[in-house]
């Protein structure tokens, strides 16, 4: 089995550790990793900001990258969910680019959505170093993706007793992309909210699929104290059962 890895920007450029742990789980259970080196960002910012010229441009760009691709993985949930639910619809006036686009949706995963359903991993073995730990669900992962509770199953085979399910796990954490800019008070309350519910907890680890509310969470948690609280993409964790 091989698959094309969607690296996503901030996988590149803020979390390579989290890159890496993605490629090192998945050739754990027998998958193949390519990477395309011509990719180039989804075009997410574009598509929420209303700038739907340039969110052409990448989406055709990604279609000559990634078109011929048997299989795509993309470790950020809100990427995925740009592929496979956004990019058809940039294009009403072209049944022919919709198709390829719809075509090349159905073959795109988010990564622990990819484990689940296609070698179908079920189980994960205890982690070696177990810490009490808690997960947020992201809206993308969630309501883009449609994945419930199998990250959840996987902490809770890797960390037992440890892991903690996260009070309101459906609610948002105030990232947003641009509405975390565009409306800057209410991300912060929706932030703190959220962090509230990570400390009544106890966790000192959580974890996520989508790494731009991972790097929303731990800049508020920092700014608020909450040092000890360690924020991780799922993979890592898994690559840390794995070893």
């Amino acid at each position: 089995m091989k698959i094309s890895l969607l690296l996503t920007c901030t996988a590149d450029l803020l979390y390579p550790a989290s890159a890496r742990a993605c490629v090192n789980v998945l050739e754990a259970f027998g998958v193949e990793v390519a990477f395309p080196r011509l990719q180039t960002c989804c075009g997410q910012p574009w598509l929420n900001t209303g700038r739907l010229a340039g969110a052409r441009r990448l989406a055709l760009h990604f279609l000559d990258v990634f078109e011929e691709a048997e299989t795509i993985v993309a470790i950020s949930s809100s990427c995925a969910d740009t592929v496979r639910n956004h990019y058809a619809e940039l294009f009403p006036d072209s049944p022919v680019l919709r198709d390829r686009f719809e075509a090349v949706a159905r073959r795109t995963y988010e990564f622990c959505e990819f484990l689940h359903l296609v070698p179908g991993v079920k189980e994960m073995p205890a982690h070696p170093h177990p810490v009490r730990t808690t997960y947020h669900s992201s809206c993308r992962t969630l309501r883009g993706i449609g994945l419930r509770g199998v990250a959840e199953e996987y902490l809770e085979q890797m960390f037992g007793a440890d892991f903690v399910s996260l009070p309101e796990n459906e609610t948002c954490c105030g990232f947003g992309g641009s509405f975390s800019v565009k409306l800057p008070e209410l991300s912060g309350r929706l932030l703190a909210d959220k962090l509230k519910n990570v400390s009544a907890t106890g966790a000192l680890q959580v974890a996520s699929l989508d790494l731009s509310c991972l790097t929303h969470l731990s800049t508020g948690a920092e700014r608020l104290g909450l040092k000890k609280i360690r924020f991780f993409h799922l993979a890592e964790l898994m690559a840390g059962a794995l070893t």
